[in-house]
């Protein structure tokens, strides 16, 4: 089997261009959508979601601190199995929780209805938000906006402004290029009889590329299954700094309010993995020229 995939395997490990994608229903496909799910509930590992326990920090630091307070409407983009959305609606916060993964999305309103917890979960793309003024706070965690390329982060940040209600705050957090380099895919290949990928038989080959000059790093990996069928699955990540991601956020209608090394209040000091921010929505010239 091996050496008739060569042919296959080789013509997909060159360094693609940047943001090229791979396989399109990643967080649908029946097995790995479950094995993500998995991940994301495992307690020994940071994968997929962060442990429970900086979780319930993030959210007891955001309703201190005030950011996020009893009463107001909050978007969790990106909100998975519900692990964020179940402990700000126990907070007393009016929660809808978006993402992609049906598989997700299915496990987090059967939890809500067994925890009793009034919270609205919708399974869909980030990009296909419509909403106007409607939340005081939209929350993405776990560097969810990293994950894509200038042009639709900037659409994503304008369907977010939109969302929000007049000064309401934009909290997410965004890794570095410190994190990239210690944590980066390194390039290796392994057989397995059923893991993460596959149930059954497959081979994985997984390749890291750098893309310096543009701040972003690939993982990739390629999965040849026993039946010959090769497919690559891509996961980019563009990381920032404090100025850069600033200035994004002041170009697409948003003053930083409040940064942290973690979303869970961790003081801020250069150098670090992780930046979270506080972004408060100002109005943008053109919504100001309409008025």
């Amino acid at each position: 089997m091996l050496h008739n995939l060569f042919p296959s395997i080789f013509s997909q490990t060159s360094k693609p261009p940047l943001f090229e994608p791979g396989e399109l229903q990643f967080w649908n496909d029946p097995h790995i959508s479950k094995s993500m799910l998995e991940a994301h509930l495992d307690q020994t590992h940071d994968r997929a979601s962060r442990r429970t326990a900086e979780i319930e920090k993030t959210v007891s630091h955001l309703t201190y601190s005030g950011f996020l307070k009893t009463g107001d409407r909050v978007l969790d983009l990106g909100c998975g199995p519900g692990l964020y959305s179940s402990r700000l609606c126990l907070e007393g916060v009016r929660v809808t929780g978006i993402d992609i993964s049906r598989r997700s999305i299915d496990y987090a309103r059967t939890q809500a209805e067994k925890e009793g917890l009034d919270i609205d979960y919708i399974c869909a793309d980030f990009f296909s938000i419509e909403y106007e003024e409607t939340f005081d706070a939209v929350l993405q965690a776990y560097g969810e906006i990293c994950t894509f390329s200038d042009e639709k982060r900037n659409i994503l940040l304008s369907l977010i402004h939109r969302a929000l209600k007049d000064r309401g705050f934009f909290i997410f957090d965004v890794s570095t290029r410190m994190l990239r380099m210690r944590e980066g895919l390194q390039n290796r290949w392994y057989a397995s009889e059923g893991g993460f990928w596959r149930p059954g038989r497959h081979l994985v080959l997984e390749e890291g590329f750098d893309y310096p000059e543009n701040n972003t790093w690939l993982n990739q990996y390629i999965v040849a299954d026993d039946d010959g069928t090769v497919k690559t699955y891509r996961l980019w990540l563009h990381d920032y700094s404090l100025e850069t991601i600033s200035k994004i956020l002041e170009k697409n209608g948003f003053k930083v309010e409040q940064v942290w090394n973690s979303l869970s209040g961790e003081s801020y000091r250069e150098g670090g993995d992780w930046i979270a921010v506080a972004a408060r929505k100002v109005q943008t010239d053109k919504e100001m020229n309409w008025k």
